[in-house]
């Protein structure tokens, strides 16, 4: 009886946010999948312990790196592409305050959620890209469905995540003629930590209908499971329950 190889067998891949939610379920999808996989997170102590099995097995190499440091970010996917160039960059990173309203909004609050889910999705692809460009890569993007129609997530999130969207398609223009594959993913509420983040955290009940961060991540692997020659440039995925495009109901 033969093995069966995986979709990404032997690929490498980069994870940021791979210490939690949608980042640790794709962490998880990838290696699954065959792929050489290196998660990073800010909090590399939280990251190891939830991948302790995957750790100890050798299936993935764990980096405590904050994507809000440039610097940091560069030499770590040099360092990476010191054994092999990267093929897959995941960008999964992303936080969220509670004082989010445009009334109690302060610059520092402002400031936190942009670097974080804008400049370091910038920080990654520029610093990953002569790689991507190498490998003819893909990168996937966690962007939103707050890029595209106005929800509670706050108006920080909301343009940081509208900015995402259109680094995604910039990027994809420019680098569609290197044979480089963009990739923009837009879940609507998924039961990650960051809804506890909430002002008001939702009950049970209604987290019980999210997506779960295992939905994203399938819909991350099949992006980035398609054949070169095709390219899901972007997808919306929302609960049944909860969301329609256009339209929340929370």
């Amino acid at each position: 009886m033969t093995q069966e190889i995986g979709p990404l067998e032997g690929r490498r891949a980069v994870v940021t946010g791979g210490g939690s939610g949608i980042g640790l379920a794709t962490v998880r999808r990838l290696i699954m999948a065959g792929a050489r996989v290196h998660a990073v997170a800010r909090r590399p102590e939280r990251m190891r312990e939830r991948l302790e099995a995957e750790l100890a097995a050798g299936t993935v190499a764990a980096h405590g790196v904050d994507v809000t440091d440039a610097e940091a970010v560069e030499r770590l996917m040099a360092e990476i592409g010191e054994e092999s160039p990267i093929e897959i960059l995941v960008c999964a990173a992303g936080t969220n305050i509670p004082d989010r309203r445009l009334e109690e909004l302060t610059d520092a609050g402002w400031r936190g959620v942009v670097e974080t889910n804008l400049h370091g999705v910038f920080s990654c692809v520029r610093a990953a890209m002569p790689q991507l460009r190498q490998t003819r890569g893909h990168a996937v993007v966690l962007a939103s469905v707050s890029s595209s129609w106005p929800d509670s997530s706050g108006v920080a999130y909301q343009a940081a995540k509208a900015g995402v969207l259109a680094l995604v398609r910039a990027a994809s223009f420019e680098e569609h003629r290197n044979s480089v594959r963009f990739t923009a993913i837009l879940p609507g509420m998924t039961e990650t930590e960051l809804v506890s983040k909430r002002p008001s955290p939702p009950p049970p009940e209604l987290r019980a209908l999210m997506l779960q961060p295992d939905d994203v991540a399938a819909t991350i692997l099949c992006a980035l499971s398609l054949p070169h020659r095709a390219c899901l440039g972007e997808l919306t995925i929302v609960p049944t329950a909860l969301q329609a495009v256009g339209k929340t109901q929370d």
